[in-house]
């Protein structure tokens, strides 16, 4: 047989038979039937450090994400009121010289002015409900951070 028919590349191989890649020397496991003090120690510690940072990176993505839902809130909240006030001062003298011809011009003005408060109280009510569905709490990071300390206390389970 010539090396290229003895040669079998690993797509040729099922993933089960594929011979594993070598382990670093502090992931080897001792010669004798259990692992030392030590070794498992420093297993332990690598474990529960690789965990806090991975806890501390999906807290991040949490906060990270109801920031921003929290900012579209609040930037609705402050269009709506500039569109708001842009808006209640043309139509206001528009309607209220309007109305100033059927009535006295301060009564039109009031008139204006009600009405615009009662859009300007629908967009709050709108804003402030969007911003209650804010949840500033990481809820996904506090149930693994429960997880996992249910495995500390329980690991074989």
């Amino acid at each position: 047989m010539s090396n290229a028919e003895t040669h079998v590349s690993k797509m040729d191989v099922p993933e089960a038979q594929v011979p594993e890649t070598r382990v670093p020397e502090s992931r080897v496991p001792p010669t004798g039937d259990q692992a030392s003090f030590g070794q498992l120690l420093g297993e332990l510690t690598e474990d529960l450090s690789r965990l806090m940072r991975q806890e501390l990176e999906l807290a991040k993505a949490e906060i990270r994400q109801e920031a921003t839902k929290a900012g579209k809130a609040a930037g609705m909240l402050g269009g709506a009121g500039f569109a708001g006030y842009m808006t209640a001062v043309l139509l206001s003298l528009a309607l209220m010289f309007g109305l100033g011809s059927l009535m006295a011009l301060g009564w039109a003005a009031l008139i204006v002015a009600a009405l615009w408060a009662v859009v300007g109280f629908v967009l709050f009510s709108i804003g402030r409900a969007r911003l209650r569905k804010v949840s500033p709490k990481p809820e996904r990071t506090i149930e693994t951070l429960k997880e996992d300390a249910e495995w500390a206390r329980h690991p074989t389970k």
